[in-house]
């Protein structure tokens, strides 16, 4: 059967709705019952990232060398978590994902691995983020969020409490990178807000090319203010040895930040 211009591969039902997998030209993709897609991997080079999206949610990269803890909200087909767990030995990895039939999906089509060094839980990230930040909260050098639904981002991924419960869970040097959606310009508005606020606006906002997706990423107060000319030179370092477009991700950092800019990156 062949659907979203590819060819339906498997199809299952779970409270949340629809779960699709579908195999075009060599990509392979997640699909929640419409046409955009949630993941998609090259099924030639199964360990690297295909779409610019996810990519680009690799920026933090320009301001931390390797992370050490991270917790993960939004698992989809897993294809960042695999590949932070093949780039990075000794990370530490916590997932949080809604959807238990996800998780199945991920290892089955996408192979994402049973690893040691990756705890998953299936729950409501962001009522895990709040409920840990009021325990002993541990400490995670970086928090990413990628939550969508088959309508676009999850409700429960935004709001002051959330962000500041993200940065209480930080690391004095930690990175909070999510997944935003730049087409509602009142709701990105909003979120952009929140987040500033409650980092002090030490953040900034990654536009990805060709696409509604803005990727965010905070700052916890332990960070110094970056060199611009050290970013372009490790920009070029990062481009050769990841194959990811980091010098773009720079240019675009500049272009679209503003007076906020000059917060986090000196000239």
């Amino acid at each position: 059967m062949y659907k979203y211009e590819g060819l339906l591969i498997h199809q299952e039902f779970d409270e949340q709705g629809v779960i699709e997998i579908v195999d075009t030209e060599g990509v392979r993709a997640l699909h929640f019952g419409t046409s955009p897609r949630q993941s998609s991997m090259q099924l030639h080079a199964p360990n690297e990232l295909h779409s610019l999206y996810v990519r680009s949610m690799m920026a933090w990269l320009l301001f931390k060398e390797k992370p050490e803890h991270v917790l993960m909200v939004g698992v989809g087909g897993g294809l960042l978590t695999k590949y932070l767990l093949y780039h990075f030995p000794d990370c530490q990895i916590k997932a949080i994902e809604f959807r238990q039939a996800i998780i199945k999906i991920a290892r089955r089509f996408f192979g994402l691995p049973r690893d040691p060094r990756l705890k998953v839980k299936i729950g409501d990230g962001a009522l895990h983020i709040k409920q840990q930040s009021l325990q002993s909260p541990e400490q995670h050098d970086l928090i990413m969020i990628d939550a969508f639904d088959d309508e676009g981002m999850a409700e429960s991924i935004q709001g002051v409490s959330l962000f500041a419960a993200c940065k209480e869970l930080l690391t004095d040097d930690g990175l909070l990178v999510i997944n935003l959606w730049g087409t509602n310009k009142d709701l990105f508005k909003q979120i952009a807000w929140e987040m500033g606020t409650t980092f002090d606006w030490k953040l900034l906002f990654l536009p990805v090319r060709g696409r509604g997706n803005v990727i965010g990423i905070a700052f916890a107060s332990g960070h110094s203010v970056f060199s611009m000319q050290a970013l372009r030179k490790r920009a070029r370092q990062l481009d050769e040895q990841y194959h990811i477009e980091f010098l773009n991700f720079i240019k675009d950092l500049k272009r679209n930040n503003g007076s906020v800019l000059n917060r986090v990156i000196k000239a």
